[in-house]
C-alpha cells in the first residue's frame, strides 16, 4: 500500500489535496469562524467586565476623593474658626476695658477742650488811658504833676498785671491743648489695635468663605471639585514623596553616625540572619525616634494618623506628649554621646593603622579635633528632632497615595479594556483573513465551481424560455 502511494506522481497528490481542501472548505470555514467568534466574544466579555470594574473603581475613587477632600476642608475650616476665636478672645475680650479707657480719655479730652475754649480776659485799653493822662498839661502845677505821675505809674502797673493775667490764661490754654496730645495718641493707638484685629478677622472670614465655597462644591460632588481634588492629591503626592526622600537621607546619615559606636557596644560579630545586631540596634533607635516624633505630632493634633490619640483627654494627651518628648530628648542625647564616641574610635583606628604601617602618628591639632567632634555631636542631637517633622509629609503621602493608586489603577483598567477590545477585533479579522487565504489556496476549484454554477443558471434560463406558461405554472 505504501509503495502504491509512493509511486503516485506529485501532481496527482496535489490534485488530491486540492480536492480534499475544496470538499472540506465549508467545515474549515465554520471552524475558523467559530474559533474567531469564540475568542472575540470572550475578549469582548472580558473587556466589558474590565470596563465595569473600571467604572466601579472610578466611582469608588470619586467617593474616596470627596471624603478626603471633605475631611481636609473641614479641618481647614475648623482651624480657621479656632484662629478667629483666638483672635476674638485675645483682642476683643479686652474690649470692655478698652471701651472704658476710651471713654475716660474722651471725657478728659472733652473737659480740657471746654476749659481751653474759655476766652481769656481781653487786655483793657490801658494804652489810651495812659496816653491821655500823660498828655494832660501839668507842668505849671507840681502837685498836679505828682498826682498825674502817680496815676500814670499805677496805670502802668495795672496794665502790666492785666497783660500778665492774659499771658497766664493763654499759657494755661496751651498747656491744656498740649495735655490732650498723649490722650489723642493713646486713642489712636487703641483704635489702631482694634482696626488691626478687625482686619485680621475680616481676612480670616474671607479665607473661611473660600473654604466654605470649596466645601459646598465637594458636598455637591461636582466635576470641578473632583478635578481640583485630583490635581491637589497629585501635587501633594510628589511634594510629600520629595520631602520623605530628604528625610530618608537624613535617617541614613543618622544611621552612619551611630552604627560604628553601636558595634563597640553590642559587638560586631553577632548576626541575626545576614544582618549585624549593631546595625539592627542603630536602626531600631532611629525608628523609635521617628515613632516618638509621630506621637508628639499626633498629641499636638498637627497630624491625624492615630485617631485613638486624638480622642484622648487633653490632660492625658499632654502627658503623653511630654513623655514622648522626654524619650526623644534622651535618645538624642544618647546619639550625641555615640557621635562623640565615634570620633574617638576613628582617631584610635587611624593611630593603630599608622602604627601598623610603621608611620609616625600624625598629631592632630586640638582645634580641628574639637570642631569635628562638636559637629558630629550636634548632628547626632539635632537629627532626631528634625526627623520628628517627618510625620507631616508622611500623613500627606499616605492620604494622597490612596488617591494616586486609584487613579493609576483606573487608568490601567481602561487601557486593559481597550487592549482586550482591540485584541478581540483583531482575532475576528484574523479569522476572516484566514478564511480568505484558504479560498486563495483552492481558488482553481472555486473558479470551476463558479463556472459550473453559471452554466447551470444559463441552462435553467434557456429551459424556462422554451416551456409554455402552463408548464411554468405547473413547475412553480
Amino acid at each position: 500500500m505504501t509503495e502504491i502511494f509512493q509511486s503516485l506522481p506529485t501532481w496527482l497528490w496535489f490534485i488530491v489535496a486540492l480536492t480534499a481542501l475544496f470538499l472540506a472548505r465549508r467545515p474549515v470555514h465554520q471552524g475558523i469562524y467559530a474559533l474567531a467568534r469564540f475568542f472575540h466574544q470572550s475578549l469582548r466579555l472580558g473587556a466589558n467586565a474590565v470596563a465595569a470594574t473600571e467604572a466601579r473603581l472610578q466611582l469608588r475613587n470619586r467617593e474616596v476623593l470627596m471624603a478626603a477632600g471633605r475631611e481636609a476642608t473641614e479641618r481647614h475650616i475648623e482651624r480657621e474658626f479656632d484662629r478667629i476665636e483666638s483672635a476674638m478672645k485675645k483682642e476683643l475680650a479686652q474690649y470692655p476695658a478698652l471701651h472704658r479707657r476710651l471713654c475716660e480719655q474722651l471725657t478728659a479730652i472733652d473737659e480740657d477742650y471746654v476749659r481751653s475754649a474759655e476766652v481769656p480776659p481781653e487786655p483793657t485799653n490801658w494804652a489810651k488811658a495812659i496816653k491821655a493822662v500823660a498828655e494832660i498839661p501839668a507842668k505849671q502845677d507840681p502837685v498836679v504833676g505828682d498826682v498825674l505821675e502817680t496815676i500814670h505809674g499805677s496805670m502802668r502797673k495795672a496794665e502790666a498785671k492785666a497783660l500778665e493775667a492774659y499771658r497766664e490764661s493763654a499759657r494755661e490754654r496751651h498747656q491744656l491743648l498740649k495735655r490732650m496730645m498723649p490722650a489723642w495718641r493713646a486713642i489712636l493707638h487703641s483704635l489702631g489695635k482694634v482696626n488691626k484685629t478687625v482686619t485680621t478677622v475680616h481676612q480670616r472670614a474671607k479665607v473661611v468663605d473660600g473654604h466654605m465655597d470649596r466645601y459646598e462644591e465637594i458636598l455637591q460632588s461636582s466635576d470641578r471639585a473632583q478635578r481640583m481634588l485630583s490635581s491637589s492629591s497629585l501635587s501633594q503626592f510628589f511634594i510629600s514623596a520629595f520631602v520623605l526622600a530628604i528625610a530618608v537621607g537624613g535617617a541614613l546619615i543618622n544611621f552612619h553616625l551611630i552604627a560604628r559606636p553601636m558595634t563597640e557596644m553590642v559587638g560586631g560579630t553577632s548576626y541575626i540572619g545576614s544582618f549585624r545586631i549593631a546595625d539592627i540596634s542603630a536602626l531600631v533607635i532611629i525608628l523609635v525616634e521617628i515613632t516618638m516624633g509621630l506621637f508628639m505630632m499626633e498629641c499636638l493634633r498637627i497630624t491625624r494618623l492615630f485617631p485613638v490619640i486624638s480622642a484622648l483627654h487633653d490632660k492625658l494627651r499632654t502627658r503623653m506628649m511630654w513623655a514622648a518628648f522626654a524619650l526623644l530628648f534622651f535618645l538624642a542625647s544618647v546619639e550625641a554621646g555615640l557621635a562623640f564616641m565615634r570620633e574617638i574610635l576613628m582617631q584610635e583606628d587611624l593611630a593603630v593603622s599608622a602604627q601598623l604601617r610603621g608611620d609616625e602618628v600624625a598629631a592632630t591639632t586640638t582645634s580641628v579635633y574639637w570642631i569635628t567632634t562638636a559637629a558630629q555631636m550636634g548632628m547626632g542631637f539635632i537629627l532626631p528632632f528634625a526627623l520628628t517633622f517627618v510625620a507631616i509629609p508622611l500623613e500627606n503621602f499616605i492620604a494622597s497615595t490612596r488617591t494616586v493608586i486609584g487613579i493609576f489603577a483606573a487608568f490601567f483598567l481602561r487601557v486593559l479594556a481597550v487592549v482586550l477590545r482591540l485584541t478581540g477585533t483583531g482575532i475576528w479579522r484574523t479569522g476572516t483573513m484566514l478564511a480568505r487565504v484558504y479560498d486563495i489556496v483552492i481558488f482553481f476549484p472555486l473558479w470551476l465551481e463558479s463556472r459550473f454554477q453559471r452554466w447551470r443558471e444559463q441552462v435553467t434560463l434557456k429551459s424556462d424560455k422554451t416551456k409554455s406558461p402552463a408548464e411554468l405554472e405547473e413547475a412553480l
